[in-house]
């Protein structure tokens, strides 16, 4: 059943994904219209519907949200802040989210389109006559390139033009293997090598291939995706672009979770003057080559993390794991051949591309090679998002980065609720390395910091844990092992 779907799905319009038409279907009478479109059952819907959070009536007639992430609950700011949204809006006004991105100082909520945090919530008169802002946060890189963080690939739109001119130049067997030679892994969790994920979709034949930006960043005390969407963002999107080139693909899909609405924003406003500059769209700088792409908005599904979850909430279908193999670099949205990246993963393209493979090769540890983003919580004294090299001993991160905590710390989660908890003396004799992590029982995810103060109560985070897992009944096999922990 679920594999019609897939095929219906793409048969109709493969430019505008259905589950992007559900999210905004108003009534049962469009539903009905929408699955006689797709020639679909009305259940179909109703079932696509009934599986998203943002999605259900209760969730839509709320007017505020305050964040239940593991960093702003261990932090203990948030009944503070339920009560004064409560106080304002009403007692049934209020309702939940699952991690803004707002780690970093925590006292999060959501209002009117965008994310608050930290002493917002004191501001909420001015907030809500549009006259507050929220304020940045800080971010530093302390590896020598910077790839990610301070590097000007790409200050202006022209130099994003002359380096996708310059690969259009370039044999696509030798981009392929510049980024087969850098090392570079995927930064969602797996490591598993880009180059080598690339090669694999561009040798299927087939009519259509997509390529697919996972942005459904729901590690909780995660933040660099948040990140690169919104101040890198076309690092981000030339990945997507030089991806489709190499592999023979037309149509991109960035899925971002909706709990990032500045995000959604600004990657909808960086492809509309990609678009204006022919650096989108039809015969791409004259090359010959079509390839264009939109945002999928999650509708608060914490599973759709997972890649096949994901592309099967694009289809339209309830975001439920999918059997592997077939891959999706052989079977993947709609039933077509396609990449999944993280946006990490892509943000790093453009200056392997630029600087060649020796410059990223020669950063980090063993197979664990180049820049990773790490975001610390508001238990550190120097809380933030920070660029190092992988390989990194843990306990630079811990004391000199991030400044040592300001509360007597216990254990850190690190990579969301699959990675594991460890004891904060464990994770100074540890490295960030993809392979130390996984020897020691545990997972690097997108290396969130997330501290557990020893005066929290261990059955506490146990609940909360569950709670978040309880997300995860739709997972497959491959999950157990982890869930078992």
């Amino acid at each position: 059943m679920s594999r019609n779907i897939s095929l219906l799905s793409g048969k109709k319009d493969d430019k505008n994904s259905l589950f992007g038409k559900i999210s905004v279907s108003p009534n049962e009478t469009s539903d009905a219209q929408l699955a006689g479109e797709y020639n679909l059952g009305v259940s179909t819907i109703h079932s696509t519907k009934s599986f998203y959070d943002f999605l259900s009536e209760d969730f839509k007639n709320k007017k505020a949200y305050v964040c239940t992430g593991s960093a702003c609950m261990c932090r203990g700011t948030q009944e503070d802040v339920t009560q004064k949204l409560k106080s304002k809006f009403g007692q049934d006004a209020v309702g939940e989210m699952i991690c803004l991105g707002r780690c970093y100082e925590n006292s999060a909520f959501y209002y009117n389109g965008e994310n608050y945090s930290g002493d917002d919530i004191n501001q909420l008169d001015e907030i809500i006559d549009g006259k507050h802002k929220s304020t940045s946060y800080t971010m530093r890189s302390f590896s020598d390139t910077s790839f990610l963080v301070e590097n000007e690939v790409f200050s202006t739109f022209k130099d994003f033009k002359d380096l996708l001119e310059a690969c259009f130049q370039t044999d696509k067997n030798d981009l392929i293997n510049t980024l087969k030679d850098s090392g570079l892994r995927g930064r969602g969790g797996a490591g598993f090598p880009t180059g080598m994920k690339w090669e694999f979709c561009s040798d299927q034949d087939a009519p259509a291939k997509y390529v697919v930006c996972n942005a459904d960043e729901g590690d909780p005390g995660a933040y660099s995706d948040r990140y690169l969407l919104e101040e890198q963002a076309l690092k981000v999107l030339f990945g997507m672009v030089i991806c489709g080139y190499i592999i023979g693909s037309k149509q991109g899909f960035m899925y971002i979770r909706g709990e990032y609405p500045e995000s959604i924003d600004i990657t909808n406003e960086t492809l509309a003057k990609l678009r204006d500059l022919n650096l989108l769209g039809n015969n791409i700088l004259g090359s010959g080559f079509d390839f264009d792409m939109n945002v999928v908005e999650g509708q608060g599904a914490y599973i759709c993390g997972e890649e096949t979850a994901l592309i099967a909430s694009i289809e339209g279908r309830r975001a439920e794991v999918d059997v592997r193999p077939p891959f999706p670099v052989v079977e993947g949205l709609y039933k077509k051949p396609t990449v999944v990246n993280n946006v990490e993963s892509l943000a790093a393209v453009a200056l392997i591309f630029k600087h060649g493979s020796d410059s990223y090769k020669n950063i980090g540890n063993g197979r664990s090679l180049g820049t990773k983003l790490i975001s610390l919580d508001g238990h550190f004294n120097n809380p933030g998002l920070y660029e190092v090299d992988l390989g990194t001993p843990l306990s630079r991160i811990i004391d000199e980065i991030g400044g040592g905590f300001n509360d007597d710390i216990k254990a850190i989660q690190i990579g969301g609720p699959l990675g594991g908890i460890v004891p904060v003396d464990i994770l100074r004799s540890l490295t960030l390395d993809f392979e130390v992590f996984a020897d020691a029982g545990f997972l690097l995810g997108h290396a969130s910091f997330v501290c557990i103060p020893r005066s929290f109560s261990a059955v506490e985070y146990a609940k909360h844990l569950f709670a978040i897992r309880n997300l995860l009944e739709h997972c497959g096999d491959e999950f157990k092992p982890l869930m078992e922990k």
